[in-house]
């Protein structure tokens, strides 16, 4: 099942209205370093999607997750005609995240998407951006505080944290210690689930108890570690969620290399296929997460719309059941992905990244 395939048809009816559906793209094959784009900048009104050059900066550059953006993001490219461009940086560092901010900028790309490690950092450079006359979004991670244009989400903050707390403590028969590896301390979307995951706890599993909350940065190994680390220290411990997509298979390889398989279950934020191993030995009880690669299509989607000046409710033309259940809330301004999908040793194997 190539989830990406029906993803392009679908948009592109949804953009057929808006914009003109010729014209090639200049794209980054590789993810390596993009090269100027040579566009103008600032808002292109009602110019077609082959004069729109529209940027992703994500958090990091090279995960799985984000080179799943990335290809979804080429994909809308592909149908509907414009120019994307994809750089982010090679840890998760905010500063060097707001260089590469800074260069798409300085070459005047048309929409500026951004993936903020540090949203409080980003939201001047947003501002920046957008008095150069550039459309501003944000895509995965949102920055409220900003004025970012619109948030392309890819699931609800409540879908996501319930999800992944039902998950865990279904494994470990409701009830329970469990202890949380995230990654970056300042990741406005992580620290929402993490919020959400220790109220619903407590409110609906009361014989279950969250014991530390630790970050591992962007880095799988360091994952391993930690909750290698939070084993030890708590010999009661029997749970871990993996609260992004390189602590998830972090700490099911924690608890393979503790081989203490069905005495401490693990669940994650993982892509489809580097959560395989780990849902097929048992060392991870679900994977929480959406169709990564209709994220990147939504937002290559969603710049144009921005660039045009379209209409981002609407969405009458997303009918097919990848994306069947986007919404647009204007009030907010968050374009709604869905809810969340579990992935299971049964269907992960359907996903290609």
């Amino acid at each position: 099942m190539k989830i990406s395939r029906k993803i392009a048809g679908a948009l592109a009816l949804s953009a057929a209205a808006a914009v003109v559906l010729a014209g090639c793209t200049s794209r980054n094959e590789t993810g390596g370093e993009t090269a100027a784009p040579g566009a103008t900048g600032g808002a292109t009104g009602g110019a077609g999607a082959e004069d729109i050059t529209i940027a992703f900066v994500p958090k990091l550059q090279g995960i799985p997750y984000f080179e799943a953006m990335n290809t979804g993001g080429q994909q809308a490219a592909e149908e509907l005609g414009f120019e994307w461009l994809y750089q982010g940086p090679t840890t998760a560092d905010a500063a060097a995240q707001a260089d590469i901010v800074r260069s798409f900028i300085q070459q005047g790309v048309d929409v500026l998407f951004v993936a903020p490690n540090d949203p409080n950092s980003m939201a001047p450079l947003l501002q920046e951006a957008q008095d150069a006359g550039i459309h501003v979004a944000t895509t995965d991670t949102d920055a409220p505080d900003s004025v970012r244009e619109v948030f392309v989400n890819q699931a609800s903050v409540e879908g996501i944290g319930q999800a992944l707390t039902d998950t865990l403590l279904e494994a470990m028969g409701g009830s329970g210690k469990y202890a949380i590896v995230s990654c970056g301390e300042t990741a406005a979307n992580l620290n929402a689930w993490i919020e959400v995951q220790e109220e619903y706890t407590a409110s609906q599993y009361p014989d279950a108890e969250i014991v530390d909350v630790v970050y591992a940065g962007e880095d799988q190994a360091m994952a391993t570690q930690m909750a290698t680390d939070l084993m030890n220290s708590n010999p009661d411990l029997t749970g871990l969620v993996g609260e992004c997509t390189s602590s998830a298979p972090g700490v099911a390889q924690a608890v393979e290399d503790a081989g203490r398989i069905g005495e401490v279950f693990t669940v994650g934020l993982g892509t489809p296929q580097s959560m395989l191993p780990y849902l097929e030995s048992g060392s991870s009880s679900g994977s929480i997460l959406w169709d990564v690669e209709a994220l990147g299509y939504l937002t290559g989607w969603a710049g144009v719309q921005l660039a045009n000046d379209g209409d981002l409710g609407d969405l009458s033309g997303v009918d097919n059941e990848a994306l069947s259940q986007v919404e647009y809330d204007e009030a907010s301004g968050v374009l709604l992905l869905g809810p969340p999908t579990v992935f299971t040793a049964e269907n992960a194997g359907d996903y290609d990244y």
